[in-house]
């Protein structure tokens, strides 16, 4: 395992991919982080109309400002975006900052939105100043794109079997190498703050 003793301010973001199960998962790692993070970036499989009912439900509940993302949208500590259903979201770094983009697009791994399409750019984008987590879902989505933020440098979490609802996607990124520490869905927030803080 990697020595991950940065100092806190290595970090710049934070990316997240879950699927069957994951509306649940992502909340019990939200609501138990403070307000001042790096951003957190979400792609949760699920068709429009009900990202943005589920970002505000987040909202009212995390410390964290929660929101559907929107195309263009800058990225800044304290604040989380979910991808619209139906888009592909992809985060962009330039001079100015971060920021993500959100289109019409193909899917990716069958799924629009994609946690490869997303977790694939934060690994071109941020590189190894990213952590990026993997939580219960169905099939392989996330997986290759969770594997390309590893070689890129960034600290990866997946959850456990045990904790997950479908140890689909955190089980193919944890047998592609993908995954730095795996655990129980009530340990995966105290891992991403012992990283990062």
């Amino acid at each position: 395992m990697k020595d991950f003793s940065f100092p806190k301010n290595h970090f710049q973001l934070i990316a997240m991919g879950a699927s069957t199960g994951g509306t649940e998962a992502l909340l019990a790692v939200l609501e138990k982080l403070p307000g001042n993070l790096p951003p957190i970036v979400i792609t949760q499989h699920m068709p429009p109309v009900f990202t943005n009912m589920y970002a505000e439900r987040l909202n009212r509940i995390c410390k964290m400002e929660v929101r559907e993302a929107k195309d263009g949208d800058p990225l800044y500590p304290g604040l989380c975006l979910i991808a619209p259903g139906g888009l592909q979201m992809q985060v962009l770094k330039d001079s100015s900052g971060m920021r993500v983009e959100c289109k019409e697009g193909e899917k990716v791994s069958g799924h629009c939105p994609s946690i490869d399409y997303l977790f694939s750019s934060v690994a071109k984008a941020i590189g190894a100043h990213a952590v990026g987590i993997i939580l219960t879902g169905m099939g392989k989505d996330g997986a290759n794109g969770l594997l390309s933020m590893h070689e890129a440098g960034a600290y990866t979490l997946g959850q456990d079997e045990k904790s997950s609802i479908v140890y689909g996607m955190p089980m193919e990124a944890y047998k592609l190498g993908a995954v730095d520490r795996q655990g129980n869905l009530s340990e995966i927030a105290n891992y991403l703050l012992s990283a990062i803080q």
